[in-house]
């Protein structure tokens, strides 16, 4: 709803802006928010009703994070409501008052001060468990996202080598911080510049190849701001990057460190998140949600891998964290420090336009280069599997030399159509129009786009043919091929379906950084900021796909996705090789790839853009609506439109005529949209907050789904 609600002041307990109360809504009870406060109401004051209850006696946030919070429900033109509810954690939100003490942390025993590896020589799990905790008493959530399961805590707990306590009562003493090897000559330049920054707001771009150790530059200002008494706030993209990262900043700060993500259950995020807000975390490591959480003395923001998607939100509250650290920091003045290998387009245009200071690593830090791309061209190869023949030959040469291999593709399931071979009929999702996955493992077809799933067909549903075959191939399909022709190298498929139980994810990636692994099959989660060592050959099965987009920021993904991807090649110095398979090797993009580095490819793309006048050279916001009904859909933009058209020619802004999505249906429902362009931000903020009133108004608004998308990712 986007409005506030006036009540009366409780009678006798002061009520603070920025504080939670209870107050009657309807026949219910509800927790809200305090906003604001005024000597008068636009209702009569006998209409009101008083605060039932006051929850807080002090703000739940500083000043400072409530105005980003409503800055950002103006920007992103969502309502407040669900802005301030987002930025809760659930047991706040349910009138819970949070409690630092309640937090459960395990230690060490005497008894487990003496083991060692032999006396747990046959439960490596536990072994792990106690070296972990050698570095100081931990928290479930933390143990959990280094890989250790509730099961071994508990064997481990039976054996009296481990014990729980309150953290309020420990008296915690952390390892020293590990020695490091000397910065190199790159990285000590970017630690001088950055730490010179440290008073006051600013932005700062870290751009480093893949392996020049970035993480190296994080952690020094990190210590130098933890020296400080301040504390430090890291984004990363995804949960699956926080338990590396988790264990090198424990390794090398020796601090106590915090956890917010998705993964964690309410008790855990809530105990994380007063923890940081009184102080008592020096550092807080979390997905994009994580840039809400309130901290007491907060003196660095670090956005890792700060192009990647996964830092805008995609439904509910359409907000992009990493933009939003720029809004953080600038309100609590602090150094903001993004860092990337393949930078976002936005970034690299506040470079140029000189807002943000931009600092790079040109040289891996374990010495060695960059591999070089090669594309195998498909048209001239006969295939005998997945992979052609010149693949399989480089495959073999680096298994046999011991190192490990990395075969990328981005498609899970075994394969992305399930085909009758006599009719042409094909196993198709009716809610989306969009044929199924065969996931042979679930031995189920799932649709991707709204995750229905059907029984695999014995016959097809035309003709009654038994002759049903799989067209194209996915993650499944290909480790089963991999494993086929290579039976004496073990191969492991990481992607969405193989991690889906807790801590599967965690595992897999240490029993791959241990060796046991040799071929390593998988979708973009292995492309992301994964550190294996022994991996000297990427294989890039297929990429023609991202060539041909409608969406204009298809070039700049496949440039950031295949650098990435080709960075996890020769990240001990050793001799690397990346092979694409591809049916168009003039494809200008593919040519680029093979002959420039990133920086020279988004130069020549971020010109294309100027020139079109497209992101970031404009701003776009998009109103998408769906419903079952397609006509109603078209109706009630072309209302929209409307309204829109009104005041657009005064604010500047160009208004596109309504039309269908690239995928016109999903999961049954019709999806339309309506683009807004300007060459400023500010002439569409000013146009959405004129007309989303009237737009909302209207009969059609209640008939349809329609949400805002300011600064979409996806326009398409």
């Amino acid at each position: 709803m986007r409005r506030i609600f006036d009540y009366l002041p409780h009678p006798q307990r002061q009520v603070v802006v920025g504080g939670r109360v209870r107050v009657p809504f309807g026949r219910r009870m509800m927790v809200g928010v305090v906003v604001g406060e005024s000597d008068h109401s636009d209702w009569p004051v006998e209409q009101l009703k008083a605060v039932d209850e006051v929850l807080d006696q002090q703000p739940i946030w500083p000043q400072s994070l409530l105005d980003l919070l409503k800055w950002a429900g103006r920007y992103y033109q969502h309502p407040i409501g669900e802005v301030l509810t987002h930025a809760l954690p659930k047991k706040m939100r349910q009138g819970e008052q949070p409690n630092s003490a309640d937090i459960e942390v395990w230690q060490l025993t005497d008894a487990g001060v003496a083991q060692d590896a032999q006396s747990t020589k046959r439960a490596p799990k536990q072994w792990q468990l106690l070296e972990l905790l050698k570095a100081g008493a931990q928290e479930r959530a933390t143990l959990s996202a280094q890989g250790v399961t509730g099961a071994t805590i508990q064997a481990v707990a039976k054996k009296q080598w481990i014990e729980s306590a309150p953290l309020s009562a420990l008296n915690e003493s952390l390892s020293q911080p590990s020695n490091q090897p000397p910065a190199t000559r790159e990285q000590s330049i970017a630690i001088t510049a950055l730490c010179s920054r440290l008073q006051g707001f600013s932005v700062s771009l870290l751009e480093g190849i893949t392996g020049s150790g970035k993480t190296r530059v994080y952690l020094d200002v990190m210590s130098q701001v933890i020296e400080q008494g301040k504390q430090v706030l890291v984004l990363v993209p995804e949960i699956g990057l926080t338990p590396q990262t988790l264990s090198r900043f424990r390794h090398h700060l020796g601090v106590r460190i915090g956890l917010v993500h998705s993964g964690l259950n309410d008790s855990e995020r809530l105990a994380a998140w007063q923890a940081a807000r009184t102080g008592e975390l020096p550092v807080l490591l979390g997905t994009r949600s994580a840039i809400f959480t309130p901290m007491a003395n907060l003196g660095l923001i670090v956005v890792d891998e700060e192009h990647d998607g996964s830092y805008k939100q995609q439904d509910g509250f359409r907000y992009q964290a990493r933009d939003l650290a720029v809004m953080r920091a600038r309100n609590e003045q602090v150094l903001l420090l993004l860092g990337s290998a393949t930078p976002s387009f936005e970034s690299l245009a506040n470079v140029e336009a000189g807002r943000y200071q931009h600092l790079t690593l040109s040289e891996r830090a374990a010495g060695g280069q960059l591999p070089k791309i090669a594309a195998i061209d498909m048209r001239q190869q006969v295939m005998t599997g997945p992979l052609s023949a010149p693949i399989v030959k480089a495959m073999e040469q680096h298994l046999q030399a011991n190192n490990q291999v990395l075969v990328f593709l981005n498609r899970r399931g075994f394969a992305p159509v399930l085909l009758c071979h006599e009719c042409g009929w094909f196993a198709e999702c009716h809610r989306c129009n969009r044929p199924f996955t065969w996931h042979k493992g679930f031995r189920r077809l799932v649709c991707h786009h709204c995750q229905v799933e059907r029984p695999v067909p014995h016959q097809c549903d035309s003709c009654g043919s038994t002759q049903l075959v799989p067209v194209g191939q996915g993650t499944e399909q290909l480790e089963e091929a991999l494993q086929e022709q290579f039976p004496d190298y073990p191969v492991v498929r990481i992607d969405r379906d193989s991690t889906r139980r807790k801590d599967a994810f965690e595992n897999l990636v240490a029993d791959i950084q241990r060796g046991h692994y040799r071929i390593l099959v998988g979708t973009q989660m292995l492309a992301k900021g994964h550190d294996f060592v022994d991996v000297t050959l990427v294989v890039i099965a297929d990429v023609d796909g991202a060539l041909f987009s409608s969406d204009f920021r298809a070039g700049e993904r496949m440039c950031q996705l295949l650098t990435q991807v080709s960075g996890r090649a020769g990240r001990a110095g050793q001799q690397a090789q990346v092979l694409l398979q591809t049916h168009y090797p003039d494809h200008p993009w593919v040519q680029q790839l093979q002959t420039e580095g990133y920086q020279q490819v988004a130069s020549a793309l971020l010109a294309e853009r100027k020139q079109a006048q497209l992101p970031p050279y404009a701003a776009i916001a998009i109103i998408r609506a769906e419903a079952n009904d397609e006509t109603k859909v078209a109706e009630f933009l072309a209302a929209a439109e409307l309204v829109l058209n009104t005041a657009a020619q005064r604010h500047e802004v160009i208004v596109m005529p309504p039309g269908p999505c690239a995928m016109v249906r999903k999961a049954g429902r019709y999806r339309w949209q309506l683009v807004l362009i300007a060459p400023q931000k500010a002439p569409i903020q000013k146009l959405l907050t004129e007309s989303l009133g009237e737009i909302e108004s209207s009969k059609l608004a209640q008939v349809v789904r329609w949400h805002v998308d300011v600064d979409p990712h996806d326009t398409v």
